[in-house]
């Protein structure tokens, strides 16, 4: 860790830590600091001295009555007011939402495992074309990519002013740009090795889940299969994602 660095990154739970976000930062020689509240570290007071936040995942919900939730959007919004542009996964997409004035709840559908989004309807048109692209690479040549999904919840109203960028069948907000941030209810940071910690440890919803045979939910053994298939293909679209971020950064 670092007194001083480029990014602060928020951890919710001990299970959901950086993944490949934390890979793609070290690639390219960034500092970063964790915070992750349920090892019992605080968040800091302010963003005072950072040029990135990240906020990552968890198995919380954004509406659950805990303080460090309402910090980590306090923090957000503090993010904003000094141009420090936010990405945040899943749970850190909904506190990103909900931060500037949106709303999350709970889905008739759950979704977990490796499962298709695509750009979302009018986001291919100007003005939202050029951030589609910018953001997420145009979601490929048919406007599609297969991401890891693991929520219950999600962002069901977006903040005034946000753009939709990405939908999928079950979620109809899948992304969505802001100013210079970026919050995304998949999880664009998943490795293999947190799958595994997941799959081990998964609760129990997901269990229930599949036994119901829910059409949005990823057996293991299928989820184990898929992650081999799309894992490389998700990297990649990191990649294009974190860049992204990386050019609003705010300056050293």
């Amino acid at each position: 860790m670092f007194e001083h660095a480029d990014v602060l990154v928020l951890q919710h739970t001990l299970e959901d830590g950086p993944g490949y976000l934390g890979e793609w930062l070290d690639a390219h020689g960034h500092t970063w600091q964790v915070r992750c509240t349920e090892a019992g570290q605080a968040c800091p007071e302010s963003m005072d001295g950072y040029r990135a936040l990240a906020v990552l995942g968890g198995e919380w919900g954004a509406n659950d009555d805990r303080p460090s939730l309402r910090q980590a959007e306090a923090l957000i919004r503090q993010a904003d007011a000094r141009g420090i542009p936010v990405i945040g996964h899943c749970l850190g997409g909904q506190l990103m939402a909900r931060a500037f004035g949106g709303r999350v709840e709970r889905l008739p559908l759950p979704e977990v495992g490796w499962l298709p989004i695509q750009a979302a309807p009018g986001a291919d048109a100007e003005p939202g074309r050029a951030l589609l692209q910018d953001w997420l690479g145009g979601l490929g040549p048919d406007g599609q990519a297969t991401v890891y999904q693991w929520h219950y919840d999600s962002f069901v109203q977006l903040p005034p002013g946000a753009r939709l960028l990405a939908s999928s069948p079950a979620c109809a907000h899948q992304a969505f740009a802001i100013g210079p941030h970026l919050g995304m209810q998949f999880h664009i940071e998943i490795t293999p090795a947190k799958i595994d910690a997941w799959l081990k440890n998964p609760g129990t919803v997901y269990p229930q889940a599949v036994a119901q045979g829910l059409p949005t939910v990823q057996a293991p053994g299928v989820m184990r299969a898929s992650t081999a298939q799309h894992q490389s293909g998700s990297q990649a679209l990191a990649d294009v994602i974190y860049a992204a971020w990386r050019r609003r950064w705010k300056t050293a």
